[in-house]
């Protein structure tokens, strides 16, 4: 199915991102200064390219069927959990760069604490999450939703692709990661 094989490889994509997070938390550990720019960067990318065009996919199309079309389960499934971890992300990644401008502003320790519990919080979270997505919610949809509702949000899908790619959403995101990459991976 094309719209699940094309979230499968934005994971891909967004589990690098965590990496990088993950990576840059360390670096803080060790003694190296908080990159404001680089956060700035990562909640820019998380805020763009994970949220408003990978979960938009999901929350707009998949998950709407899901719940629409699979009864209680796929309403638990998706309401309960899928949505919820969606709304955690957003805030880890709010409270993140609330805890940026504060350190940018007072240069605190707390406020640094603050930095790397919602980085990591996200990352944790992410991470699960994507593997729920991945290995239970996509299968079960690809199983229980009629074909013909498949095909329709695999076409809906490449619509909302197509708008991404004249807004140039793929391409500026994935730009930024290999900067982000390049710096902390390599």
């Amino acid at each position: 199915m094309y719209s699940v094989e094309l979230m499968v490889e934005e994971h891909k994509n967004i589990l690098k991102l965590l990496t990088v997070i993950q990576k840059a938390c360390c670096g803080i550990l060790n003694g190296q200064e908080v990159d404001d720019g680089d956060f700035r960067k990562v909640i820019e990318f998380a805020r763009n390219y994970a949220d408003k065009h990978h979960h938009g996919k999901e929350e707009q199309i998949l998950f709407q069927e899901m719940t629409d079309r699979l009864g209680q389960i796929g309403i638990k499934l998706i309401q309960q959990g899928m949505l919820v971890e969606h709304d955690l992300g957003r805030l880890h990644i709010s409270e993140l760069e609330k805890a940026l401008d504060q350190y940018k502003d007072d240069p605190q320790t707390a406020f640094k604490l603050g930095i790397l519990t919602e980085a990591m919080g996200y990352v944790n979270l992410l991470r699960r999450h994507i593997d729920k997505e991945d290995q239970v919610v996509y299968t079960y949809a690809e199983k229980n939703l009629p074909p013909d509702i498949l095909e329709s949000v695999d076409q809906r899908v490449k619509v909302f692709e197509a708008e991404a790619d004249q807004n140039q959403v793929q391409e500026i995101y994935l730009k930024t990661l290999q900067e982000l990459e390049a710096k902390y991976l390599d």
